[in-house]
């Protein structure tokens, strides 16, 4: 029996502190705004803390009780549970609205968003669907039984609305039945099917308002374009360095959410390319370390649960951070472990408790190359090329 991953656990540490850092040095300015409604400089870190704490108790329940055999029994009850409160967010004294979005359950003392323990349960589910004896990967009834439970979730997150937190659902989807070795042209027929819903999606007025200042928001740098004008003037005042811890100028008002989802623009202003560089490093150690814990699996189920829990992190970072930088049109999603964000964190928190409860390796069975190791072969010769085979 090994002991626990000592570096995911580290990784996750730092990121969580130098996030509640970053969270009180964008958060403990008072505005006018803030300063009518009584809220002090330590309101939000002092939430985000207490948010922490939470979560430290679900990564330790998570690290001792939800062993994969446990996890692998609880997957469609977990994600039945999940669609059941993304329901919940539409009845009234429930469900809490929020900048003209619906998608919130009230839980006190605060506020919980299903679409993220959503990501969640489709990981665990897909992990067991496609360890499956009877899924087949040249099976199209095999490709489109978990697309069509994706398809309903994301109709619920659309009409909240939320099309980032859809749409960051369908790349984890569609990321995990590709690593399984599914057909690549069942994955392109979809993707050319669902081209004209997207488009339609898109044509929403406040969406294509987001695109259209995503593709060039100088164009109206004081309306449309004024939150992605403010995140490159964010990142481009940090320079090399930065201009200091607690020195940033866009978080007095001018860059909206600079506490959730740009809160990497105001990391790039207070700690410059080598804060922003810092950041996107630990990220990619988290991916790699769980990376290498799947490839250690023994069991298909194990190896899709890690994998998947490793990309659910990993995309919404990329997700983050292309943002930031306006490589994507603004989505709404915050950055894991560092944002203001209690559903996130307590989600990812728990993503990771479970990463090292793996990482023990309790519950690996003897190598044997079946069916499922043959698949995982093939999914990696799909990736990494023909020399990964011999690996």
């Amino acid at each position: 029996m090994r002991k626990y991953d000592k570096w995911l656990l580290l990784v996750t540490a730092l990121l969580i502190g130098f996030g509640a850092l970053m969270i009180y040095s964008s958060t403990s300015v008072i505005t006018p705004v803030l300063a009518k409604k009584k809220i002090s400089e330590f309101y939000y870190f002092k939430r985000h803390l207490f948010t922490i704490i939470i979560g430290f108790c679900f990564l330790v329940f998570a690290y001792f009780k939800l062993k994969p055999s446990y996890m692998k029994k609880i997957a469609v009850p977990l994600l039945i549970f999940s669609g059941v409160l993304l329901i919940l967010v539409f009845l009234p004294r429930i469900g809490v609205t929020a900048g003209g979005a619906r998608r919130w359950i009230r839980l006190w003392p605060s506020t919980f968003q299903p679409s993220e323990l959503v990501k969640l349960s489709m990981v665990i589910f897909l992990a067991k669907y496609m360890s499956m004896p009877d899924y087949k990967i040249d099976s199209f009834v095999s490709f489109i039984k978990p697309v069509l439970i994706m398809a309903l979730f994301q109709l619920a997150i659309l009409k909240q609305p939320d099309f980032g937190a859809a749409m960051s659902l369908a790349f984890l989807t569609f990321a995990m039945l590709f690593l399984s070795g599914i057909r690549i042209r069942y994955l392109a027929s979809l993707l050319v099917l669902a081209v004209p819903v997207i488009i339609k999606l898109a044509m929403e007025p406040y969406r294509l308002k987001r695109i259209i200042s995503f593709l060039d928001p100088w164009k109206d740098p004081q309306g449309c374009g004024f939150q992605l004008v403010q995140s490159f003037i964010a990142l481009g005042s940090g320079g090399l360095t930065g201009v200091g811890l607690g020195s940033s100028k866009q978080k007095l008002s001018y860059l909206p959410e600079s506490h959730t989802d740009f809160i990497f623009s105001i990391i790039g202003e207070e700690f410059g390319l080598i804060g922003v560089l810092f950041v996107i490093t630990l990220f990619l150690i988290l991916f790699i370390k769980g990376i290498s814990i799947a490839n250690r699996a023994k069991d298909s189920f194990v190896y899709y649960l890690t994998v998947g829990l490793s990309m659910m992190i990993a995309l919404q970072a990329l997700i983050n951070f292309a943002v930031a930088t306006g490589l994507v049109p603004t989505k709404g999603l915050p950055l894991p472990f560092v944002s203001y964000g209690g559903s996130s964190l307590l989600v990812n928190m728990t993503a990771i408790g479970m990463l090292l409860n793996i990482s023990k390796g309790e519950e690996s069975q003897p190598l044997v190359y079946d069916r499922e190791m043959i698949i995982r072969r093939k999914a990696r010769r799909n990736v990494y090329g023909n020399n990964s085979a011999a690996r």
